[in-house]
């Protein structure tokens, strides 16, 4: 890391202010270039931009000198006017200086890769910038300061605890070591089986509070699935018609209750058809409603129970829709709302929060965020199970499990063998980070 990046780390466009990012062995230089005099460290000083004779902007400038700063080099800071002509000459000016642009991720890769963060706490950099609801901002913050680093930590020397006793009876077999010592890691690895056990079992949390829980209304044709869709979403986001068959495709729209982010599916009604575009329709329905955390079992006061009932668990919960009618029934359990009055709306909110609060919170274990922690926490479980069985006939190859089961927990916060991974981590960054 030779070189000397810049990146815009505001929004772009018009803005009261942009600033623009520097980091690397060249800032001072680069600071120097534009005309920028001596600027005391971490403090915002306003100076005059140039580049040659022409003025650029009255900035102020903040300096961070290495190894106090974001990536652990020299970096700066400078706050401009946020009009576009602004910023291009300012980056014009940047690049004749020998300033490159940087590519997305790059100055947070620079702040792993001299460490200033593990690779958990960098992916968390992401998830926070992109939170867009509070739990997700929670979930990000709580692992940028290293929640989840610290019990991947924790099972990791726990795991290097057992394959010490391990080590130690093959490598000094006629030493003065206790025989069968192997043996006494047996207790260590079942406690580490039980943790990591418990840790993939909650790793569907984290998945759902970072992209969102998903919530489908399945039902019959005209059970008044696409009038509920649009009062939850509180706009007209679906075709409403008393024409049987008139949702076609499922239709999504990205909410938040309580909270926390959902993603709100209406489908196609469930019901056999010769039209070929109703019948995917209904094949797509059908397979929205098995990958759903939630469904809303949406049926009309006259429904029966239908193809509906066979995707329905016992958690999920039924909705009566049309209310207002005489028809309706509303001793029926389940929750009775009308689209139209909007009677019996808050009340299904309040459950559809409930039933969030209580799947996507409370866990003591750090969610597990990403597919790639899922992967590696398997691959650690499955050699630590496989090391636990050859403990007492062959502790040379439980030797070989447990270093396995080692390197891939390092492999989450980036302890070892990361290279494989860096660019695939850094590339979804905006280029600011």
């Amino acid at each position: 890391m030779t070189d000397t990046i810049f990146a815009l780390a505001t929004p772009p466009g018009r803005g009261a202010i942009a600033i623009l990012r520097l980091a690397g062995p060249g800032t001072d230089a680069a600071l120097a270039g534009l005309g920028v005099g001596p600027v005391p460290a971490r403090v915002a000083s306003l100076r005059t931009l140039r580049h040659g004779a022409e003025v650029i902007d009255k900035a102020l400038v903040l300096r961070f000198p290495a190894p106090n700063s974001y990536t652990g080099e020299h970096c700066a800071e400078l706050h401009l006017h946020g009009g576009r002509a602004v910023v291009e000459a300012a980056s014009r000016a940047l690049i004749a200086l020998g300033v490159r642009p940087a590519d997305p991720g790059e100055f947070t890769r620079r702040a792993f890769e001299n460490g200033r963060m593990d690779l958990a706490q960098a992916e968390a950099v992401a998830d926070l910038i992109d939170a867009e609801t509070t739990a997700q901002a929670a979930q990000a913050l709580g692992q940028l300061e290293g929640a989840l680093s610290q019990a991947y930590a924790g099972f990791r020397r726990d795991l290097l605890k057992a394959l010490a006793l391990v080590e130690a009876e093959i490598d000094f077999p006629d030493d003065d070591v206790p025989d069968q010592l192997a043996r006494t890691a047996g207790p260590v690895l079942d406690s580490l089986i039980e943790d990591l056990t418990a840790a993939l079992a909650d790793a569907d949390r984290g998945r759902r509070v970072r992209e969102g829980y998903r919530i489908v209304l399945i039902g019959e044709t005209n059970a008044g699935k696409s009038a509920l869709f649009n009062a939850l979403v509180a706009r007209e986001a679906a075709i409403v018609t008393p024409i049987a068959g008139t949702t076609r495709d499922v239709l999504d729209a990205d909410i938040v209750i309580g909270g926390y982010a959902v993603t709100l599916s209406d489908t196609a009604g469930l019901r056999d058809s010769d039209d070929l575009v109703e019948a995917e329709g209904v094949r797509r329905a059908r397979a929205r409603a098995q990958a759903a955390d939630l469904r809303l079992w949406v049926r009309g006061p006259g429904d029966p129970e239908g193809d509906a009932a066979t995707f329905v668990r016992s958690e999920d919960l039924v909705v009566w829709t049309k209310a207002d009618l005489p028809t309706a029934d509303l001793s029926r359990p389940g929750f009775a709302v009308s689209a139209t009055t909007g009677a019996g709306l808050g009340r299904l909110r309040d459950a559809i929060q409930a039933r969030l609060e209580r799947d996507l919170s409370g866990s003591d274990f750090p969610a597990v965020t990403r597919e790639r922690h899922r992967r590696r926490l398997t691959e650690s479980l499955a050699a630590i199970e496989a090391g636990r069985m050859r403990l007492l006939d062959a502790p040379e190859l439980a030797g070989d499990d447990l270093r396995r089961a080692a390197e891939a927990l390092g492999r989450v916060t980036g302890e070892i063998g990361v290279e494989d991974i860096l660019g695939e981590v850094f590339s979804t960054f905006c280029i600011g980070k």
